[in-house]
């Protein structure tokens, strides 16, 4: 198994549906999972530890698992079916004490969405695991070198920018300094 991380939320460009995405602990590998407006924004609630004035759902969620003395240990992603990402929920309780008077701790497993039991982890402050099989399968190769690179490249452009170097800079891109000729023949 393989403790992924949120990397971020983001849009596909085409459907415009929001997609979490989670790498691994190289930075080599992002697992993009598609989710509703709704999950995305209980996801980032969570990271960000923003406050509302009722509770969310999962917030809710972490309240009732404190109340029921249960513990989220982690979230497991532990297939693909039909297109279909799975997880399940390791929660566990600590039973009543045995014979030997030591406390046995309950495992217990429950099905969810990942994305529920994502944005569960991160306000419990849970793992986020995934089977290597399903890292393997859906994954995505991220240069998070080439990144870097190109958000500091960004980034020095930008600070550099001026008016002046914003029109040099447009100017360069059409071959005709005038810019673009308008044809206004009306005959």
């Amino acid at each position: 198994m393989v403790e992924m991380s949120v990397a971020g939320i983001a849009l596909d460009a085409a459907s415009r549906t929001p997609i979490v995405l989670l790498r691994d602990p190289s930075g080599r590998r992002q697992v993009p999972i598609w989710i509703d407006q709704a999950q995305a924004h209980n996801i980032m609630a969570g990271l960000q530890s923003s406050e509302s004035p009722r509770p969310l759902s999962h917030d809710l969620m972490a309240a009732l698992l404190l109340v029921g003395e249960l513990t989220l240990q982690r979230v497991i992603i532990h297939a693909i079916e039909d297109d279909t990402f799975r997880a399940v929920l390791k929660l566990s309780r600590d039973a009543s004490p045995d014979e030997e008077d030591t406390t046995v701790e309950e495992d217990i497993d429950v099905d969810a969405r990942p994305s529920d039991a994502i944005a569960l982890a991160v306000r419990t402050g849970s793992g986020i695991w995934m089977l290597e099989e399903v890292v393997a399968e859906a994954s995505i190769a991220v240069d998070a070198e080439a990144d870097a690179r190109d958000q500091s490249d960004f980034n020095r452009f930008v600070d550099e920018l001026s008016p002046a170097a914003l029109v040099r800079h447009l100017r360069g891109r059409d071959p005709d300094p005038e810019g673009p000729k308008v044809d206004n023949d009306d005959g």
